[in-house]
């Protein structure tokens, strides 16, 4: 009964207001597990709004070419078919190729701003006006939503869908191998669609509510992973409004001081300021032999995890920075001392980054082969 939980019950009710706040939007559901779970309720809803308006020939969701591969992912999950709209030479949303592609099959845009090549869209504006004129709905993917906390909300920037990554953005950067959260927030005229139960206050009390016809319907048991949500109330609050504007600006401040070090030794396609991520390339290096791949396993030998690799797909021999806002200038200084090592032994000894890493227990694995016949269980 909901009168034994009201201090539970209180902190996902408070939850939903703190970060409806933080981003702009009405309404929050903590039901979803996680990031992509997030993606997938938010395109549920979008297409029980058009259908519920009774525009059924909504079948489109626009992705640009640089986007995390879980949004047209998601988008099909959903029974979407996905649409990809190119890049312009900024690393941004071309414009000109967004009008071509929006018709009146276009049920929305995904987005991620700051995009995954860790620039700002400087455009939103026009984006979210040209998907609006033609009816869409546009959805914020909050992947990135640590690079603008306290200083930039996707409610005004015109986003009507948002889901966050509460396990990352809100007190764990990288997720820390989880438990997940993906919690979904949505404007006035998609709140009807949330997953039920919603929790409301009335009468000095917290109670759920399932009295919800147009609901997209139960998405996770349990109403979410509330552990995560207490862990993020509680980061929220202890850091205030002021902290989590801090959270932004330190973790743009740290990509951009270890960009500015690395470019003169890697490729960097997109050469303006990032906000709190960037991508370089390793096409120099490749032309020594050396990939992407190399440099990521010769970096477990300085004692860093490998960043992400070949991602954005729109950049070739990709390297994906993220330092965020947690590390100190000693660990930056580090990580950067070890990539401009690995740049110069592309050049003088290509093997010993071709054969990395060596201090590991396990030597470099076939990751393909591990992929396609997976053992998952431990043979004697």
């Amino acid at each position: 009964p909901s009168n034994m939980v009201q201090g539970c019950l209180e902190l996902m009710y408070k939850t939903d207001r703190l970060l409806s706040e933080i981003t702009g939007m009405d309404r929050f559901s903590l039901q979803p597990a996680a990031g992509a779970h997030g993606e997938m309720v938010g395109l549920m809803m979008i297409k029980a709004y058009h259908h519920h308006r009774g525009d059924t020939k909504r079948s489109k969701i626009i992705v640009p070419d640089s986007a995390h591969g879980t949004n047209p992912a998601s988008a099909a999950m959903a029974g979407f078919k996905m649409v990809e709209v190119k890049s312009n030479d900024r690393g941004e949303v071309d414009l000109e190729a967004l009008k071509a592609v929006v018709d009146d099959e276009t049920a929305g845009l995904m987005l991620t701003n700051p995009n995954t090549l860790g620039l700002f869209e400087e455009n939103i504006l026009q984006i979210s006006r040209i998907v609006h004129e033609a009816g869409g709905v546009l959805y914020y993917d909050g992947a990135n939503m640590n690079a603008i906390l306290g200083i930039a909300r996707p409610g005004d920037m015109g986003f009507d869908v948002v889901h966050l990554n509460l396990h990352k953005t809100f007190s764990t950067p990288h997720g820390g191998g989880g438990p997940g959260s993906g919690p979904v927030g949505v404007k006035k005229k998609l709140a009807p669609f949330l997953p039920v139960p919603v929790i409301e206050y009335k009468d000095d009390e917290y109670y759920l509510n399932y009295d919800r016809p147009l609901s997209v319907g139960m998405v996770k048991s349990f109403y979410g992973n509330f552990n995560v949500a207490v862990k993020a109330y509680a980061y929220i609050m202890s850091l205030g409004a002021e902290g989590l504007k801090r959270v932004a600006e330190t973790a743009v401040l740290n990509a951009n001081y270890i960009m500015q070090r690395l470019k003169e030794h890697y490729l960097l396609p997109y050469d303006r300021s990032c906000m709190h991520e960037f991508v370089i390339s390793a096409q120099r290096q490749k032309e020594k032999g050396i990939s992407a791949m190399d440099i990521a396993k010769r970096l477990m030998d300085f004692g860093f995890h490998p960043p992400t690799v070949y991602f954005p797909l729109i950049v070739k021999e990709a390297l994906m920075i993220e330092p965020t806002e947690t590390e100190s200038r000693e660990t930056l200084d580090a990580f950067v001392e070890a990539l401009v090592q690995i740049a110069r032994e592309a050049e003088v000894e290509p093997d010993k980054v071709k054969q990395a890493p060596h201090v590991t227990p396990v030597k470099r694995l076939d990751e393909a082969r591990a992929a396609r016949n997976p053992v998952l269980r431990w043979i004697p």
